[in-house]
């Protein structure tokens, strides 16, 4: 039986403030010890994505911006699969609607609504340094979106309710992470677990998927997987938006809990 791991990256993998995996290293050593693939499925953006491959040493496909576009590396997959466009480095699968067409619809709904929010789009790198608490080159990355706009909404829930019933007459969708609304197609993270697993399973036969999340925007890809995982959020609590019986709740925040997942699975 062959595991495959997809894992959220903010406030999951990595921390939520410091945006480190420290605490997670024991856990990802050992799955590159057992050669079992870990494929990060995150809002962040490609380019941000390739940082943490590059430092963790990973050459495995990653799904970045909430179900956006799938990347998989050339030559990573000998059986046959549909490609939307390829890179220098990636075959892609693209699953969502391209970020200038999200960019324009929301600030047309912001506008015809009355509604004030900020997207990453409106922000210098500086600006979303500071916002985010990243430093201004990750900033930078994480401004390089290509199928996802994220943006803060200040309201109450009644803004709330119109922001999302617009969205939804546009044929859009949202989700909601740990810091910010995000804006997107006809793409979620599910969507593009359960494509990427298909190919996986061309090529293995019989695999087992393993999913670890800490938000509602994770909650598709934790549907789709045999083994579902939620870590304790920065509060201390795990995300009343979850409750589906199938997902295990783990006694740790962030890292610390994705390492205790992983480590009690494999163990």
């Amino acid at each position: 039986m062959q595991y495959i791991v997809f894992t959220d990256l903010d406030g999951t993998l990595v921390d939520y403030d410091t945006y480190s995996y420290q605490a997670a290293l024991p856990a990802i050593h050992l799955l590159k010890e057992e050669g079992i693939p870990l494929v990060f499925c995150t809002s962040k953006t490609r380019a941000e994505i390739e940082v943490y491959l590059d430092e963790l040493e990973l050459l495995h496909p990653f799904i970045s911006e909430n179900g956006g576009a799938i990347f998989i590396p050339h030559g990573y997959f000998d059986v046959d699969f549909v490609v939307s466009r390829s890179t220098d480095k990636y075959d892609v699968i693209e699953l969502g609607t391209d970020y200038n067409i999200l960019r324009n619809v929301l600030l047309n709904i912001a506008s015809s609504e009355g509604l004030s929010l900020v997207g990453f789009g409106d922000m210098t790198d500086a600006e979303l340094s500071e916002d985010t608490g990243l430093d201004v080159g990750s900033a930078c990355l994480a401004k390089q979106r290509e199928y996802d706009e994220a943006f803060r909404l200040y309201g109450d829930e009644n803004d709330a309710d119109r922001l999302i019933s617009s969205i939804g007459s546009k044929g859009l969708n949202y989700t909601l992470g740990g810091r910010y609304w995000h804006i997107i197609g006809d793409n979620d993270k599910g969507k593009a677990v359960r494509i990427l697993t298909q190919v996986y399973r061309k090529q293995l036969g019989d695999i087992k998927t393993v999913g670890l999340g800490d938000s509602l925007n994770d909650r598709p890809m934790l549907m789709e997987v045999d083994i579902a995982f939620l870590v304790l959020k920065a509060n201390g609590e795990h995300d009343p938006a979850i409750t589906d019986e199938k997902v295990t709740r783990i006694p740790g925040v962030g890292p610390q809990g994705w390492n205790m997942a992983i480590m009690g699975l494999l163990e």
